[in-house]
């Protein structure tokens, strides 16, 4: 459920209906004229076209994400300069959304789950004679890959919790013979492992009794690890180990001590001495660009509206200014060749598809791959425009505010959607439910409320134990400023989230019972007592880190504050109509979590409608099942608020396995 900063390491209804829909639902007919046409679910929601290309690291091919003729998401690969497009995977169900080259160029490493169950295997898929192979091929256990490096092409460094469900351990993988040895043994309390330009693993992240972060190194994979930075809980969460420098003397770091926004430092490993390579006062940098041969650190992005870039590294500083003038938009460096002279360029829209290009970086000119979903292009997108509102006690939170596109912004219906976390944030770009929401009708408002990442520490430590406290009222305080402002009706106020934000949603009839309209929940947590005793085992050893930040669910002295947090014990206050969705294997937030409310509600004579996919997890993978969910919700606001619908054919959507229980509906 938390999130930390990543490196970018180079190697990151017709208009007739539409109206008489709208008149139905009450909405004012000035408004409707002007009103673009519905945007199909299945072009906002649907698989993308094509999305996540990568070089081959010998820069001969092309590897990206995209639809086979099932609509089933497969990894599809090309020669650079011909048209010899294929298919190189044939997942059954759920379709592949990560997979990356190995070093030698001759094999593609894919992962995949059973069912949202989130343990992950390793695929390998050999180009030459098409096998697929799974590499990790342990039932139950979880694997990660951890390193690779462009001097041993065929050796990938995995971290799977086979000795322990609870652990993860550092495996050797021999691309050659698919032979897993052991290389580095967990401790017991190891989050993560950093690995040299050697491949070997010299540093290990752990979290400390009292909530706080330390970092091990040993000299070389011989040597036994010792003690070396350790910050308090205070700076646990924006504070982390990237790279080695290619000589293997310093670490480079994601790091606020003494200061309260994440900079991108590099530290002597001997001396400690420290070189601030990149900060700012304004926003954490959450991504950095190391060149994957020479380990120097390029460029750090920090974004506390839009995203911009420091450039550090002279020899690229040409590169970054000529591709911010090849289209309008925030861009990043995908992925290069390993000789580096070609970069793959993603460019975020509020307003448009992800768009790619080919930079080569000799001529300095950029070459049009494709968007993410063609679809889009020529539609009336709506805007996102970063806002500041100020919170009850004076916190600043960074906001995003979408109106819809040919109505006037005076008293909409609004959705308040809430991001998952909540150690995590919203960001500028383009958003399918953002979109979604402006289209049928609503403003909707994205919070960095306090706890989210990205804003510093103070505002992160600023949500400690505040769990249906300052957190909810940073919410609440949001709509009152789009009310105050007169973009909302604040009689016609949705709460919409996932995870934490389904908490949020959960919360927020249950702790503010008169103030929204309706609430959609997915996939959130109702009792954060029963939340924890049934996390992942593997999420045991930053256990610390919720007991800090949310409370100890097992210390009398916060049992009340747990409690009192927990949306279930106030469930005979819900009042207004409430939508939830679950995945039936979600390792994060259980079935349970959904059916103890559900259960509590339909005893207090309430009102909900529950629906439970049991081929998913945390969250919707399966279009045919996002689509159902998301059409069943579109129905659910229109009742509430009043927007435009388009229409469901039939109880589900085809494919779907939605499960659906109707509580209180006569």
């Amino acid at each position: 459920m938390s999130s930390s900063p990543k490196r970018a390491r180079t190697r990151t209804m017709p208009g007739a209906l539409s109206l008489a829909a709208a008149l139905v639902l009450g909405m004012p007919m000035t408004s409707l004229a002007e009103s673009p046409p519905l945007i199909p679910r299945e072009v906002l929601f649907g698989n993308p076209e094509r999305i996540g290309p990568k070089l081959s690291p010998d820069g001969t091919r092309m590897a990206w994400i995209a639809p086979d003729k099932k609509n089933i998401l497969q990894v599809w690969v090309k020669t650079i300069g011909k048209e010899d497009d294929r298919i190189v995977t044939a997942d059954p169900k759920r379709g592949i959304r990560q997979f990356s080259w190995a070093e030698n160029s001759r094999v593609l490493l894919y992962m995949q789950d059973s069912d949202g169950d989130e343990n992950f295997h390793v695929y390998g898929v050999d180009l030459a004679s098409g096998s697929v192979r799974d590499l990790t091929p342990f039932q139950g256990a979880k694997a990660q890959i951890t390193a690779t490096d462009p001097g041993y092409p065929d050796t990938v460094l995995v971290s799977l919790n086979v000795r322990s469900r609870a652990l993860f351990d550092v495996y050797r993988l021999d691309l050659n013979t698919g032979g897993l040895t052991v290389d580095t043994e967990n401790p017991g309390d190891v989050m993560g492992w950093v690995a040299d330009s050697h491949l070997q693993v010299r540093a290990a992240q752990a979290m400390t009794p009292t909530g706080g972060a330390a970092i091990r190194v040993r000299d070389d994979a011989s040597s036994a690890f010792r003690p070396w930075l350790e910050v308090g809980p205070e700076d646990a969460l924006t504070f982390g180990a990237l790279d080695f420098s290619a000589d293997g003397r310093s670490l480079t770091l994601l790091s606020s001590v003494g200061r309260d926004t994440a900079a991108v430092v590099q530290r002597d490993i001997a001396a400690g001495t420290e070189t601030v390579l990149a900060a700012s006062d304004e926003a954490d940098a959450d991504s950095v660009l190391i060149h994957p041969k020479t380990h120097a650190v390029q460029a750090a992005r920090f974004s506390p509206g839009r995203s911009t870039w420091k450039v550090i590294d002279p020899s690229i500083a040409e590169d970054f200014e000529a591709i911010g003038k090849l289209r309008e938009g925030d861009f990043s460096v995908v992925n290069r060749d390993n000789a580096d002279r070609t970069w793959l360029v993603a460019f975020a829209s509020d307003r448009g598809p992800v768009a790619y290009y080919a930079w080569d970086r000799s001529s300095r000119k950029g070459t049009f791959l494709f968007v993410h979903q063609p679809k889009l292009e020529g539609l009336a997108l709506a805007e996102m425009k970063p806002v500041k509102i100020k919170a009850r006690d004076g916190l600043t939170l960074n906001a995003y505010l979408t109106l819809p596109v040919g109505i006037e912004p005076r008293g909409l219906p609004m959705v308040l959607m809430v991001h998952g976390g909540p150690w995590a944030r919203d960001q500028w770009g383009y958003n399918p439910y953002a979109q979604w929401f402006a289209n049928r009708g609503y403003a909707c408002l994205s919070v960095n409320f306090r706890g989210s990442t990205g804003y510093g520490k103070a505002f992160l430590n600023a949500a400690n134990k505040q769990w249906g406290k300052a957190m909810h009222d940073d919410l609440i305080d949001a709509c009152k400023w789009a009310s105050d402002r007169g973009f909302a009706d604040p009689k016609k106020i949705a709460v919409f989230g996932g995870s934490y934000g389904g908490y949020a949603a959960l919360a927020a009839l249950t702790f503010t019972p008169e103030f929204f309209a309706c609430a959609v929940d997915m996939v959130g947590p109702s009792n954060l007592k029963t939340l924890i005793a049934t996390i992942p085992p593997y999420w045991k050893p930053m256990r610390v880190m919720f007991d800090t930040r949310m409370g100890n669910v097992d210390d009398p002295k916060d049992a009340e504050l747990i409690r009192e947090a927990s949306p279930l014990f106030k469930a005979d206050r819900i009042r207004r109509p409430l939508l939830i969705g679950q995945g039936a294997n979600d390792p994060r937030v259980k079935q349970a979590e959904s059916e103890q409310i559900v259960a509590a509600i339909e005893k207090n004579g309430g009102r909900v409608t529950y629906v439970l996919y049991p081929d998913e997890g945390h969250g919707f993978a399966r279009p045919e099942n996002r689509i159902d969910f998301n059409a069943r919700a579109e129905a659910f606001l229109a009742e509430c608020l009043g927007g435009r619908v388009e229409p469901m054919a039939g109880d589900k959507v085809a494919g779907s396995t939605a499960v659906v229980k109707e509580v209180g509906r006569k």
